[in-house]
């Protein structure tokens, strides 16, 4: 399949491109970007044919069959707006959109369209969360009581900038981590948050955004969810443990973009270790993505579990600013 990538972004250089050429007939024909210098930088980098800073021009392509997102958050819903009426395929990274409203639209256009439409959500590629899912779906730990995610980082510096100093381009931790954190407690669960209490923080590491949050999560079941996300913990690890009515599972060092970490399952037979696949996230989705194209199967995240993700990050960031309870708003989906 070839592809078009709109945005020269550190995760289409650093995982995407070569995910789309680990595929068969799998090619990264064009690059867009708002600068024609860096887009120009990029294609030479990374032995792309073709750049531009119109994406017209690249849609207008026929041999491009597919568009990859990785713009920044603002630019999306109109940037896959476009892709689909050009009748192209696309993959679009998280959060869809800045408002609720924007990602269900995006998704019925796509819909009505007929073309497929994907979230780029990783971490339910990974084989630590595919084993995770399997052991709770088997009824290992039985019915899940709650869940708790660390998912408290050091943002690197070559990724901070509007990550920490623009709201207007989607800035803060909320819509870049706990996205990732909500689809994966919908992905282990199948089910949704249901509402939310939220507290965050600014510890000076940029402006305008908050760039720590903590907050708790009622789910259909019953079951509850706590959730920490950061930017500027330096020493901590990331995780998740699901505590269930027969046994828990510990992840560690799984919220991560990389094959890592590891499993543990606890019963009354006691701690056992939990083997998984290792394998490329990215690759993996792209795979999915491809087969879903010539219709065998789902894409690894949908359209629909990209709008539910935000729905939980836009209903924590009320939350947090409201200081009270919030009800998740799905937007009719």
């Amino acid at each position: 399949m070839i592809w078009g990538l709109v945005g020269a972004s550190n995760i289409a250089g650093q995982y995407m491109i070569a995910a789309i050429r680990a595929q068969a007939g799998g090619s990264a024909k064009w690059v867009v970007s708002g600068s024609n210098a860096r887009a120009q930088d990029f294609a030479g980098k990374y032995g792309i044919e073709a750049s531009t800073t119109d994406i017209d021009t690249m849609l207008s392509d026929p041999e491009v069959e597919s568009v990859y997102i990785s713009s920044t958050n603002e630019k999306h819903y109109d940037q896959a707006c476009r892709a689909i009426a050009a009748g192209k395929k696309v993959l679009c990274e998280k959060p869809l959109a800045m408002s609720l409203d924007d990602a269900v639209d995006m998704v019925g256009r796509a819909s009505e369209a007929g073309t497929l439409f994907a979230t780029n959500h990783h971490l339910r590629n990974a084989g630590s969360h595919l084993a995770i899912r399997e052991l709770i779906a088997s009824g290992a730990i039985g019915s899940v009581q709650s869940v708790r995610v660390f998912h408290a980082v050091p943002l690197p510096e070559k990724l901070q900038a509007w990550r920490v100093n623009d709201p207007v381009a989607g800035g803060g931790v909320v819509l870049d981590i706990v996205v990732h954190d909500a689809d994966t407690i919908r992905f282990h669960l199948a089910e949704d948050p249901v509402e939310v209490v939220a507290l965050t923080r600014s510890a000076g590491l940029g402006q305008g955004v908050e760039d720590s949050v903590m907050s708790a999560w009622s789910m259909e079941s019953g079951a509850q969810v706590q959730v920490h996300a950061s930017f500027t913990h330096r020493y901590a690890e990331t995780g998740i443990e699901i505590y269930g009515s027969k046994g828990s599972i510990r992840g560690r060092g799984v919220m991560t973009q990389r094959p890592v970490g590891a499993i543990e399952l606890m019963t009354d037979d006691g701690s056992k270790s939990i083997d998984f696949d290792i394998h490329d996230l990215y690759t993996r989705a792209v795979s999915l993505f491809d087969a879903a194209a010539r219709g065998e199967g789902d894409p690894a995240a949908s359209g629909i579990d990209g709008v539910k993700s935000l729905a939980v990050a836009l209903a924590v960031l009320q939350a947090a600013d409201r200081g009270n309870r919030v009800v998740v708003d799905y937007g009719g989906l």
